[in-house]
């Protein structure tokens, strides 16, 4: 399976089950749903952020010099457009069940903003989460090697003539 299909369905299917959970909550406790829907944001940005610094981390492991690495760039939209477009679909889908209460949207809404929205929720703290990930390696690496290259050369004294 490829590595964005992964992670399409396993966020897609996160964020219709924090969608349904919400939904269910609301019903219960309806004064309560700027925190619950915080809460939902939280636990999906957190996430996604942990994925990225994953890969981040994989990624800058094995491909110690960065123009050698992979583009996780393409990785994580592809995989943030299937899993809006996806998490938008089932959500509109399990919107016609009984004691789902999904809110109203329309597949036009779920298939534009929510799938947009969605996309964005995905891409861009996973590119967060790559970059922390790449960067503790990168920082790990400077550390164990010793020196870098440009205070070796700071520190060098010009030959006399």
């Amino acid at each position: 399976m490829n590595a964005w299909v992964l992670r399409a369905v396993v966020l897609g299917a996160l964020t219709v089950v924090l969608r349904a959970l919400l939904g269910f909550a609301m019903v219960d406790w309806p004064t309560n749903g700027a925190w619950m829907r915080m809460l939902c944001l939280v636990v999906m940005v957190v996430a996604v952020v942990a994925w990225g610094v994953l890969d981040g981390r994989a990624d800058r492991r094995a491909n110690v010099e960065p123009e050698d690495g992979a583009d996780l760039t393409m990785r994580w939209l592809k995989a943030g457009l299937a899993g809006g477009l996806g998490s938008g679909l089932v959500a509109w889908i399990l919107g016609f069940v009984p004691k789902f209460d999904l809110g109203s949207n329309g597949l036009l809404f779920e298939m534009t903003s929510g799938a947009s929205f969605i996309i964005l929720l995905i891409f861009i703290p996973a590119m967060i989460g790559v970059a922390i990930g790449r960067y503790l390696v990168g920082r790990d690496h400077k550390k164990s090697s010793g020196a870098s290259d440009d205070t070796v050369s700071l520190n060098k004294q010009p030959a006399s003539v």
